[in-house]
């Protein structure tokens, strides 16, 4: 193709510039032509794409093609039940709740009931009547004197640099008129999270918001900001789904002098957080800075998020609990399969432990030490539908935190351009003109509609396993398909036993 461009597009060139010379009209043929053969000669010669060079101009389509890619298989080839990391129809879900319009389906389900990866709830025949009310969790042991009443569902950690301003603006709106909790990333908390809503700060391992020139903790920093009313828990991160092991990622195009100067940071440089903290850098040291924090904060709770990785770590946190006798007030579990922000593929596919594991490993470790009464366990990763919350709960969760059910109520499509600065609905994106795009007084009143409807179905759920409350809830009101995917050889004869004997001769 390269040399059959070379020679015969010369050839074309040439023959439109005598015709056009001799009609003496559309001199822009011939001008658009030798563009293009002049593109194709330099695609010929370059020497950084394999494509280009061999297919001279036509390789651009194949690059137009990839970059639409998302939109191509969402648009014409999914189905309801396919779709990564969210199917289409638990990202339909979310925008009708969000829209507050009627969540129902017709026509019966799409998913495979019979398959072995089915999970469902075992109803009652005496099902409860619902409650209105939505479920809350008091958070804060012994030692915290200010404890937070907490929602039994959240927004989970994502940060302004990451996110949009109106994205965190609707986000803290909708968290305000639905009395829930925004969690406010690692990032440090910008104005854009002061609209009322209650916070949960987070503080990562580069202390953004509460860090000196070095990029060390500073105390004073962090108590100006912790007894902001605003406030009401912090916590430490130690590592997230997204990338555990891995620090946290601001690519340079994200990092407007805005974002620098809240995070006390260069503008215009990616910044990539350290991946351990260096105020402490043992399980002891650890939960004396979690008691460090809860002093400056003047009582607040305060606890770490993790995903688990190297279980005896986390054991030997649990030792050092009750050899210190300092207990944090909640522990945030982060499944391997969470997270939104930019991280190697690595990472997010290969490292880390998933949330059902996790969360059944933490419960019990902390049963095992005699610690599960004093703090709370959050879960946090992919816990999207009231199915998800519920399940979480039954694994041993007091709360769960998400983040990409929130996005999707403020818009996002599933574009998978998070970490390019492009996301097409303004979400998460720094780029003015897509910002525009996303308007705050419609998407805060979807946040909080989303919130709403998602628990109140989980208040249905419950009362149709014949439950009352949440402290009911637990494995036993689950079934999967493995536990009868052969059922079916109970009821049926093998016909084929007779052969399976001769074979055996």
């Amino acid at each position: 193709m390269r040399d059959k461009f070379l020679s015969w597009g010369i050839v074309l060139v040439i023959a439109t510039w005598v015709v056009a010379l001799l009609i003496r009209a559309h001199y822009w043929i011939p001008i658009l032509l030798s563009a293009i053969y002049a593109l194709g000669v330099y695609n010929a010669y370059q020497s950084k794409h394999a494509i280009l060079r061999n297919f001279p101009v036509l390789g651009y389509l194949r690059y137009f093609f990839e970059s639409i890619s998302p939109e191509m298989q969402q648009y014409f080839i999914e189905r309801e039940t396919d779709g990564k990391p969210f199917p289409r129809n638990q990202r339909s879900a979310v925008y009708r709740r969000a829209k507050n319009l009627s969540d129902t389906v017709a026509f019966g389900t799409q998913l495979e009931v019979n398959h072995r990866k089915y999970e469902g709830i075992k109803h009652s025949i005496y099902a409860k009547s619902p409650s209105e009310e939505l479920p809350r969790v008091w958070v804060g042991g012994e030692q915290c004197t200010q404890p937070y009443h907490a929602s039994l569902f959240n927004i989970s950690a994502m940060s302004f640099g990451a996110l949009s301003d109106r994205a965190q603006i609707s986000l803290n709106r909708g968290a305000k008129k639905g009395n829930f909790y925004h969690n406010t990333g690692e990032g440090g908390i910008s104005p854009y999270h002061l609209e009322g809503g209650d916070l949960c700060w987070q503080i990562g391992t580069g202390y953004f918001g509460c860090r000196d020139e070095e990029g060390k903790f500073n105390p004073e920093l962090f108590t100006k900001y912790s007894n902001l009313p605003n406030v009401k828990m912090v916590e430490i991160k130690l590592s997230q789904g997204a990338k555990p092991g891995h620090g946290g990622v601001l690519p340079g195009v994200k990092n407007t002098p805005e974002i620098a100067k809240i995070r006390h940071v260069t503008p215009g440089m990616t910044v990539i957080s350290p991946p351990s903290h260096s105020a402490f850098s043992n399980a002891a040291g650890l939960l004396n800075f979690v008691q460090q924090l809860r002093e400056l904060s003047g009582g607040k709770p305060v606890g770490f998020k993790l995903c688990i990785g190297d279980t005896k770590e986390f054991e030997d946190i649990c030792v050092q609990m009750n050899v210190l006798k300092i207990y944090p007030d909640f522990i945030t579990v982060d499944g391997a399969e969470g997270g939104t922000g930019a991280a190697p593929p690595e990472f997010s596919d290969g490292v880390g432990m998933p949330l059902e594991p996790a969360l059944i490993f933490v419960n019990r470790t902390l049963n095992s030490y005699n610690l599960r009464d004093k703090l709370r366990v959050i879960a946090s990763g992919k816990v999207l539908t009231s199915l998800d919350i519920l399940r979480a709960v039954a694994m041993g969760a007091d709360m769960c935190n998400n983040a990409r059910g929130f996005m999707f109520s403020l818009g996002c499509i599933q574009a998978l351009r998070c970490n390019t600065n492009n996301c097409p609905t303004g979400v998460a994106t720094q780029d003015k003109m897509l910002i525009k795009g996303l308007d705050v007084t419609d998407k805060s009143e979807r946040v909080y509609h989303f919130h709403k409807n998602t628990l109140h179905t989980c208040n249905e759920l419950i009362a149709a396993a014949g439950r009352s409350s949440y402290e009911e809830v637990d494995a036993s009101m689950f079934m999967r398909g493995d536990e009868f995917d052969h059922l079916a050889d109970l009821y049926f004869p093998d016909i084929l036993g007779n052969v399976k004997q001769k074979a055996r001769f």
